[in-house]
């Protein structure tokens, strides 16, 4: 809850007490909370924003006011009702409140946690064009393909910007992206509308930090379904360390990607069939080798940007969620411009002539890998083409541990433990797509693993947690060959 919203909860909560239970004929104390609760009411307002979880407080603190208002006129009138009645009302009424307390809690404005490293983190988005590839995810033929990127970047925002908020700040570009979403799931617009107040510790357009030296580059892939959005943390704390992180919406693979003319774009990709997963892989790992020839332009000066001659893209590495984790392996397989790569819980798309990867990789899986691995090794039906791709993908892993790379999982987690929706409610973790662990516990955890790869592969630095257990993370368990 929000200072201001707890405030005024604990008013209304006082108001209640002084209406029913206090007997007192000086009518100033009532006059009092009755002004105390209004100022609070309008500041609340004011200062933090409504939200329809809190329609009952609105409610309640209004009718309380208005009571104590018309209470102590001159020409007021007395109302007597009985104990029960009195209690009954009473306990109804704390009964609201505590409902309206739990949507609070349990829907609340949520604010991405705070980088840990030395460094203010600056963004800027940028709308992109291929023209070289057709929309084949549309029926209109002259469609090419369109995207939009997010870049994170050390800065020290000298012009003292204020933090950004996490989705669109515009109202028609906010709504229309909350439409899309709450579209796709069948829910009412307003159901998100609170997701407005939520923020991230980036400054918006800020000038880039400068250096002696450029920085290193990572590319990162949301999942099925997701956008960049669900990583901005992970963005954030890269580049809290020196990093330049660009975040990639794969379109109409996306609930909602919005573009700055106000078009918004919905989910349109079908995956019911392995080769249908192959083909949307191959789209994906286009955009990101894309979105690498643009970054090479900006850095160039091809393209005008802050960040001519700031990207080190002798060091460049990828990494992704889930399908997005699958996209990481196939581009760095693939582009030689990519020097190391992560995939974050992500079952692999295409595993044929792909066991030979001789660059740095690493698997980060959920805690539920192990018990995957248990079942898969008592599976004997060999002739069966998921077992035979997923035999496939563990071989990959095999020879990813014997080329300076890893597999590990994290116990307690779960898929969506691995993007930023454990922050969105706690509710989140009673549908299973998020573990035990404690959410903040969980992204530390990846944070740290992630940056520790990064800053041993493209950095030079550390690497102490990926060569073995450590024993500030006992959840993270190392899978050795013998294992696969």
């Amino acid at each position: 809850m929000r200072l201001f919203e707890l405030l005024l909860t604990l008013s209304c909560f006082v108001l209640l007490i002084d209406l029913f239970f206090v007997k007192r004929n000086v009518k100033k104390t009532g006059l009092a909370l009755g002004i105390g609760s209004s100022i609070l009411f309008v500041v609340q307002f004011v200062v933090e924003g409504y939200r329809w979880q809190m329609l009952l407080i609105y409610g309640l603190t209004g009718l309380f006011i208005l009571i104590i208002y018309f209470k102590h006129t001159k020409k007021r009138m007395a109302i007597k009702i009985g104990k029960t009645l009195k209690y009954s009302i009473a306990s109804f009424i704390v009964i609201l409140l505590a409902l309206s307390v739990g949507l609070m809690v349990y829907l609340p404005v949520f604010h991405l946690p705070k980088p840990d490293g030395l460094e203010k983190v600056g963004t800027q988005t940028f709308h992109l064009t291929d023209s070289s590839r057709d929309e084949v995810l549309t029926e209109e033929q002259s469609d090419k393909r369109e995207l939009m990127i997010q870049i994170w970047y050390p800065t020290a925002n000298k012009d003292n910007n204020q933090s950004e908020f996490l989705f669109p700040k515009d109202k028609e570009m906010f709504k229309k992206y909350i439409q899309t979403y709450s579209n796709s799931l069948n829910l009412p617009d307003f159901v998100f509308d609170y997701w407005k107040y939520s923020k991230t510790s980036s400054y918006k357009n800020a000038e880039i930090l400068p250096s002696t030296s450029p920085y290193p580059v990572v590319l990162l892939s949301h999942g099925m379904g997701t956008s960049r959005f669900l990583h901005a943390s992970q963005a954030e704390n890269l580049a809290s360390h020196g990093y330049i992180v660009v975040t990639i919406d794969h379109t109409y693979s996306t609930f909602a990607t919005i573009f700055p003319d106000g078009r918004v774009t919905d989910y349109r990709t079908k995956m019911t069939t392995v080769d249908e997963r192959r083909k949307i892989g191959e789209i994906w790992t286009q955009d990101v080798e894309f979105v690498m020839g643009h970054i090479e332009k900006l850095n160039s000066g091809i393209i005008d940007s802050q960040f001519k001659g700031k990207m080190d893209l002798k060091h460049v590495g990828v990494m992704g969620h889930s399908f997005g984790g699958a996209t990481a392996f196939n581009t760095a397989y693939l582009d030689n411009r990519i020097k190391a790569g992560m995939d974050m819980d992500g079952s692999l798309y295409e595993v044929e002539n792909r066991d030979d990867l001789k660059k740095p990789f690493m698997f980060i899986r959920s805690g539920s890998f192990k018990d995957w691995l248990v079942d898969f090794k008592n599976n004997t039906d060999s002739d069966n083409e998921v077992i035979k791709q997923l035999s496939d993908e563990l071989q990959i892993m095999k020879n990813v541990i014997n080329h300076q790379g890893n597999v590990i999982y994290i116990e307690g987690t779960e898929h969506f433990n691995f993007a930023d929706l454990q922050f969105y409610s706690p509710l989140i973790k009673l549908t299973g797509i998020t573990g035990d662990i404690n959410g903040s516990r969980g992204s530390l955890i990846v944070n740290q693993y992630v940056l520790d790869f990064f800053n041993k592969h493209l950095k030079g630095t550390d690497g102490k947690l990926v060569e073995g257990p450590s024993d500030m993370y006992p959840e993270v368990k190392f899978i050795e060959p013998g294992d696969l």
